[in-house]
C-alpha cells in the first residue's frame, strides 16, 4: 500500500476510487445490456458500496442473488485490474442485498432466542459468506457467539448459547 492509503484520509480516497471504478465498469454493462439503471455510490465502513436502482433489474439479481454475487465478483476484478489493490467492494441491485440483511437479522435474532431457550447451539441453512456474516454479525451484538461450520457451498451458521 501506498503513504496514500494508509492515511487517514487515503483509506476513504481508495474506496470513494473504487466506488468510482466500479460504477465506471457497472455503467458500461448496463449501456451494452440496454439496461436502464442508476448507480448509487457509498463507503459502508470498512468497503465500497454501489447499488444499481431501477425499473425491472431483477435479472441482475438471479435466483437467490447468484448472478448479483457473480456480477459483484466481475466488479472486483474490474476495480482489481484498474487499481492492483483485491477489493471488498458491496454491490446491491434494486435493494436485494438491503432486504436480505434485514430477513437475515430476523433469523438471526431467532436463532439466539431458540439457543437462549433451549441451551442448545442451533444451526442454521447454508448460506453465502456475506449472509454468514451478516448472521454472525447480530448475533454477537445480541450478545451470544457463533461458528462456521461444513463446506462450500453447504457452510452454514451454528449460534452457540451463553
Amino acid at each position: 500500500m501506498t503513504e496514500e492509503t494508509t492515511a487517514p484520509g487515503g483509506r476513504l480516497q481508495q474506496l470513494e476510487r473504487e466506488g468510482d471504478v466500479a460504477a465506471d465498469y457497472l455503467e458500461e454493462l448496463l449501456d451494452i445490456a440496454d439496461l436502464d439503471g442508476d448507480l448509487d455510490i457509498d463507503v459502508d465502513g470498512d468497503r465500497a458500496a454501489v447499488s444499481i436502482v431501477g425499473a425491472d433489474l431483477q435479472h441482475l439479481v438471479g435466483s437467490d442473488g447468484v448472478v448479483l454475487d457473480a456480477l459483484q465478483e466481475l466488479t472486483r476484478l474490474a476495480v482489481y485490474r484498474e487499481t492492483g489493490e483485491r477489493s471488498r467492494l458491496m454491490l446491491d441491485v434494486s435493494g436485494f442485498r438491503a432486504k436480505r440483511r434485514e430477513e437475515l437479522a430476523a433469523i438471526a435474532a431467532d436463532a439466539v432466542s431458540r439457543a437462549r431457550e433451549s441451551g442448545q447451539a442451533v444451526r442454521l441453512d447454508p448460506m453465502s459468506p456475506f449472509e454468514r456474516k451478516v448472521v454472525h454479525d447480530a448475533v454477537a451484538e445480541a450478545g451470544l457467539s457463533s461458528e462456521s461450520e461444513g463446506v462450500e457451498p453447504r457452510r452454514f451458521v451454528v449460534v452457540l448459547p451463553e
